[in-house]
């Protein structure tokens, strides 16, 4: 028998205030490295046609050439804008570039900043339950943190330019709570690293985020290096649909992505693809949903062949399409 003391197990009430404090000394930890590199933006001016453009929000600086992510709709058709940091510095910032069918700007400060940029993450490994902390401007209060989980993970969010409609894929749903200001603002990981753009607020306690992923990394380049993004256009109007028991059991998934209508003229209807049939493969990768085929749709696509195959009539049917570049009239796809 051993003597001394008996130790005493800790009772509920002081598990508890142990977990609280583990869960306030990563959120502490997250907004002391986030918010020196976020930054309140404004933009105002005259866009194009003279038309008088106003925005207010958030921006992620994440070079140390003075580029800050942020969100199209925020910088709307201004050219210039004032960036405010948490440490008192501000800049006026330039438009490099915005796409608003991915909802994200590139902007740059015209100062020397002494805030060296923040790392950008990784989205794909988030997991739904995982803590996300957001940092922004929200109501115009500048550095505001709100913490929460994900909520939900491959949600789609509708965007359009023009009359040329896209999908932003994987979109980050959160309860960390959201307001007007907190667009283009980050939301962080457990880790600090940027996982996502605040971009709208779908209703109390649900936000969502543009995810930092290949393709939006893919996007920002665009925007770096050439100020736009291009994308290829093949008019289709299609739906995901369920492939027949016996051709899923031949190729091993369930989806498919079912034609609604090829756009006459359009690459799609020129290659031959029409209502009813079932597309499998585009570029010989999988398709089963609209985001598996816009990730295939990018500047690299437009004039070159692009094998499809489809199911129709019960038959396997191969054609090559030949996409040209989505203009701000053309269809979704």
């Amino acid at each position: 028998m051993s003597s001394g003391s008996p130790t005493s197990t800790p009772g509920p009430d002081e598990l508890s205030a142990g977990a609280l404090d583990a869960y306030s000394r990563v959120v502490i930890d997250v907004a002391a490295a986030v918010i020196p590199h976020v930054a309140a933006v404004q933009f105002s001016g005259r866009g194009w046609g003279g038309r008088v453009v106003q925005g207010a929000g958030s921006a992620v600086l994440f070079t140390d050439e003075g580029h800050l992510l942020t969100n199209a709709h925020v910088v709307a058709d201004a050219e210039s804008g004032t960036a405010a940091f948490a440490d008192g510095s501000e800049s006026v910032i330039d438009v490099v570039g915005s796409d608003p069918l991915s909802d994200l700007a590139v902007v740059r400060a015209r100062s020397a900043l002494a805030i060296s940029a923040i790392m950008l993450g990784e989205a794909d490994g988030l997991r739904v339950g995982q803590l996300v902390v957001a940092v922004g401007n929200p109501l115009g209060l500048a550095g505001s943190v709100t913490a929460g989980v994900v909520s939900g993970l491959g949600r789609s969010l509708p965007t359009r330019a023009g009359k040329a409609g896209r999908v932003i894929e994987d979109v980050i749903q959160t309860d960390a709570a959201l307001n007007p200001g907190n667009s283009g603002g980050a939301l962080a990981d457990a880790s600090g690293a940027v996982v996502g753009i605040n971009t709208a607020v779908a209703g109390v306690g649900l936000g969502l985020a543009v995810p930092i992923n290949a393709t939006t990394r893919r996007i920002i380049a665009a925007l770096l290096r050439d100020g736009r993004v291009r994308r290829a256009y093949l008019g289709l109007v299609s739906t995901p649909g369920p492939l027949p028991a016996e051709l899923a059991g031949k190729i091993g998934r369930r989806t498919g992505l079912r034609v609604v209508e090829a756009v006459a003229g359009s690459p799609a209807d020129r290659a031959g693809l029409t209502g009813g049939d079932l597309l499998l493969t585009a570029g010989r990768r999988p398709v089963t949903n609209a985001q598996s085929l816009q990730r295939l749709l990018f500047d690299d696509a437009i004039g070159q062949p692009l094998p499809i195959t489809v199911w129709r009539r019960g038959a396997m049917v191969d054609v090559i399409a030949l996409p040209t570049e989505l203009s701000g009239t053309a269809g979704q796809r």
